[in-house]
């Protein structure tokens, strides 16, 4: 009876360290996260998913959270063949009332090459069929590190040239197919880009790169000048770009369309749109990307965020600042599509 007390005091005294350290941590958090606009602050801001392989096992293993599809918007899902031996699922968003043949979006998720599933992009893909009366092909694209690259960029090539091969039963215009993405689906997307120029068969009329993960030495940076605070971090960015690169990025060279932001000539590319936030750990090589693009001839317009963090829009859709970001990539995607790709040999492009 006589320990009670002392047990009293040591478990109080536990609590009490545990609760000042655990306020400590809010502060350091909230300094680190100073700059970013209150009405931003989602909690995913406040506790970033500490991405590695235990977190991705969970992750794989959780049923999928869909989004919903936007009303009028049919949405089916269809397996293409493959470029390797493995053939690749999409999901086709036809939109009602569409006018035919439509202009169609190739459209690739993000999640850091190793999360992320096409049902979490319902909306995105429904609302962007509905609003500019386009098909959407979302790529459901296999992801590292069981699936190393070119995995992910092999099929996304595949449901590219799919699109192509079967633009008459989708009613789509050859000549007008853009592929976008958004983070790890914009840098995939980037990559895409090069390698339907480079291979001539399949032309691509506009890329859509939603805050794209486009430079694996990215992760060979230090200072990031406060940026990669929340959600997507340089521990997560390491991770995911190993896992897909199958060994830590080098300085070194690295294999053709493994990180877009790799190709040296990126004269020709089809034009773009780019919109990051200030405080996105791509910042940086979003920008240098569009500077690049410029200087090479290419048409490429920036939209830079104060302020927005990675993937802000996803969890704060209704804060102006998002909901005009959400709509102006929306209408460079509407621009995009109205300018035809430059034919190709092919006797069916063109219309």
């Amino acid at each position: 009876m006589a320990d009670r007390p002392r047990t009293a005091l040591v478990v109080g005294g536990v609590a009490t360290a545990a609760v000042a350290l655990a306020a400590r941590a809010v502060r350091r958090r909230r300094a680190a996260l100073a700059g970013i606009p209150t009405e931003l602050l989602a909690p995913m801001a406040w506790l970033p998913l500490p991405v590695g392989p235990a977190v991705v096992r969970v992750a794989r293993r959780l049923p999928a959270l869909p989004t919903p599809v936007r009303p009028g918007v049919d949405a089916e899902r269809r397996t293409v063949a493959a470029v390797g031996d493995t053939p690749v699922d999409v999901i086709v968003y036809r939109p009602a009332g569409r006018a035919t043949p439509s202009g169609a979006l190739v459209w690739i998720h993000g999640g850091g090459l190793v999360i992320g599933d096409v049902e979490g992009y319902h909306e995105t893909c429904s609302g962007l069929a509905a609003d500019l009366g386009i098909l959407v092909v979302s790529v459901d694209y296999r992801l590292a590190p069981e699936h190393p690259f070119p995995a992910a960029v092999d099929d996304c090539y595949a449901a590219l040239r799919w699109v192509h091969e079967t633009a008459d039963e989708l009613g789509v215009d050859r000549s007008r197919i853009a592929v976008g993405g958004d983070s790890a689906g914009g840098g995939l997307a980037a990559s895409l880009a090069q390698v339907a120029h480079d291979g001539g068969e399949v032309p691509v009329c506009f890329q859509l790169l939603v805050y794209p993960m486009l430079d694996d030495r990215t992760v060979l940076r230090h200072d990031h000048d406060g940026r990669g605070v929340a959600v997507w971090t340089p521990s997560a960015n390491r991770y995911g770009w190993t896992a897909y690169l199958g060994h830590p990025p080098t300085a070194g060279p690295e294999r053709p369309y493994a990180a877009a932001a790799r190709r040296d000539d990126l004269t020709g590319l089809p034009p773009a749109w780019i919109g990051v936030g200030e405080r996105d750990l791509f910042h940086d090589e979003d920008v240098d990307y569009a500077r690049r693009l410029r200087e090479a001839g290419v048409a490429c317009e920036l939209h830079v965020v104060p302020g927005m963090y990675h993937a802000a829009e996803r969890f704060r859709p209704r804060v102006p600042s998002m909901a005009e970001f959400t709509r102006r990539l929306a209408e460079a995607l509407r621009a995009g599509l109205a300018e035809r790709a430059t034919p190709t040999a092919d006797p069916r492009a063109g219309g």
